[in-house]
């Protein structure tokens, strides 16, 4: 059988955020194989590149890098070229692209991405609203979200909204219990967005009874019985449909899809807004 274990190298001048955002994406579609990734972030001279390349030679792989020092990018390419590796600038094609369409140079800034301005502190001031929001708190200034997620317990809340806090969006989330009104903030709230999340009663009972091993407790709860749980989407669905607020099945969707569905419904109300006014 040949052998399914590689090794793949993911350079950067930065973080190595993006680089290994675009490495996830397309790795995980090849089953079957393991690949060691080694991330090599913050390379930013000759002779960091040079002890990269060393690492390269010992444990062969493809390289894939964001880099915007030309002589950098250059000491990958020819290393690689030795050593008959493959070798991508992920980001090479796209910057090129935009120069010719802009008729402009790109600024040689490594990490300029995560420079401290506006968007950045807009993105911390975002977080800290969504941790003190979490869970149903601080119900009293409810109307200075962006959004309001809005479900029964393990319906992904939580990180869905702190997924939207890193994209500078102050989330918030109101559990549905049963037997208990919402907060009335919650109805009072006109100005977020409020998505109500739904989920497959089965798959739900499923994520409660292994939430509760995990915690080494009893399983055996209302908490993940299967009539009470069918009644609570059941009460969730009448809730969404008489408030009128947009609702998501989030039985199939990763944290990240569910996050862009709500990212396009803000656009589009933003959208809608402006029109109006």
């Amino acid at each position: 059988m040949a052998n399914r274990n590689f090794h793949v190298h993911l350079v950067s001048d930065s973080t190595g955020e993006t680089v290994s955002s675009v490495a996830r994406a397309c790795l995980v579609q090849y089953e079957g194989i393991f690949v060691q990734e080694h991330v090599w972030s913050l390379v930013r001279t000759r002779g960091q590149m040079e002890k990269v390349m060393q690492a390269v030679e010992r444990d062969r792989g493809p390289v894939l890098y964001t880099l915007v020092d030309p002589d950098l990018r250059d000491v990958v390419r020819d290393h690689c070229r030795r050593l008959q590796l493959p070798c991508v600038g992920v980001l090479d094609q796209v910057m090129s692209v935009l120069a010719v369409h802009f008729h402009s140079k790109s600024e040689q800034w490594p990490g300029r991405q995560h420079q401290l301005d506006e968007g950045y502190f807009d993105r911390i001031d975002a977080m800290h609203y969504t941790l003190a929001h979490d869970d149903g708190q601080s119900t009293h200034d409810l109307d200075d979200a962006d959004v309001i997620l809005v479900g029964p317990s393990r319906t992904s809340k939580t990180p869905t909204c702190v997924y939207l806090a890193n994209r500078g969006v102050r989330a918030a989330n109101v559990p549905l219990v049963p037997s208990v009104d919402p907060p009335p903030e919650l109805e009072a709230a006109k100005r977020p967005l409020i998505v109500g999340l739904i989920t497959d009663p089965e798959r739900l009972v499923q994520i409660r009874v292994n939430r509760l091993r995990l915690l080494q407790q009893d399983t055996e709860t209302e908490y993940t019985d299967m009539e009470r749980v069918q009644r609570e989407i059941q009460e969730a669905r009448r809730l969404y449909a008489r408030r009128r607020w947009a609702t998501i099945d989030v039985t199939r969707r990763s944290i990240e899809e569910t996050a862009a569905a709500i990212l396009q419904m803000l656009t589009a109300r933003r959208e809608q807004r402006l029109q109006a006014g």
